[in-house]
């Protein structure tokens, strides 16, 4: 069978990020995508020019729609810009708590742009965060929901992703890209307690959707059934080479995509 993932998350017209990345994920990981736009985004691998924002009453009609015909067998959350469209998504997914939910909590463009109001943060905890199955922040962003200075230890980092979980998500998986040194570790809180995983960093620039990149390798994987840390471990696996096959592509002068598609471009 042959699974169904929506993705409700912003546009990157540049294609590395946003809907046009979680897509191109799902195709890559053998399901099928789907798309509910929150936000169309100006920009290129350099940064972001403008964000002009869907109407929430819009955001929820889509989402609708989607459920009303077809099976929905994983949601990936990524850009939702501000606290109606917040409240819109968290209404309209409320019916449907037996879907997993994969949340990016989008913030900060990879170019240092605002892509989340400040005034979202709030409703982000306490609407959209007891929803998820999973919650997928990287260090500035677990930082951010929870008011304090970003972790720059392995012993912060789980104490943040303790705290996180606290809050509602069934699991919380911190990214830990942020911190300095050749390694770039992540660790999960889940019901079975702290687990890591490791990674080497890859030496490219062309990181742009990294974030994307995995929630919807994440959302793909437990679509399909998969336990929560197999569910990490592949789509961990599944990132590091489409960064490590990044440099491949020749797309912009800034922080370039990752080769999505890798498995199958030869």
């Amino acid at each position: 069978m042959i699974y169904n993932v929506l993705s409700i998350a912003g546009s990157d017209p540049s294609g590395g990020a946003g809907i046009q990345a979680d897509l191109k994920v799902f195709s890559a990981r053998g399901t099928y995508g789907m798309a509910v736009l929150t936000a169309l985004t100006a920009q290129n691998t350099r940064g972001v020019s403008g964000v002009h924002l869907v109407p929430p009453e819009f955001v929820a009609e889509q989402i609708r729609m989607v459920f009303a015909d077809v099976r929905v067998d994983a949601v990936k959350i990524g850009m939702i810009a501000n606290a109606p469209i917040a409240e819109a998504v968290a209404d309209a997914l409320s019916p449907h708590r037996g879907v997993p939910i994969v949340l990016d909590p989008v913030m900060i463009a990879k170019g240092g742009a605002a892509l989340l109001d400040v005034t979202a943060i709030d409703v982000l905890k306490s609407r959209l965060l007891p929803l998820a199955m999973l919650l997928t922040p990287n260090l500035p962003e677990a930082a951010a929901l929870l008011g304090e200075e970003h972790a720059e230890t392995r012993e912060a980092m789980a104490l943040q992703a303790e705290k996180l979980r606290a809050l509602g998500p069934s699991a919380v998986l911190v990214k830990g890209g942020h911190l300095e040194g050749a390694e770039s570790p992540d660790v999960l809180a889940s019901e079975n307690g702290i687990t890591w995983f490791e990674a080497s960093r890859v030496p490219t620039k062309n990181t742009h959707g990294t974030g994307c990149t995995l929630s919807s390798a994440l959302a793909a994987e437990l679509a399909k059934g998969a336990l929560l840390e197999n569910a990490v471990t592949t789509a961990k696996d599944y990132l590091a080479a489409a960064v490590a096959s990044a440099d491949s592509l020749s797309v912009g002068g800034g922080h370039g995509p990752v080769l999505h598609f890798h498995q199958l471009w030869k």
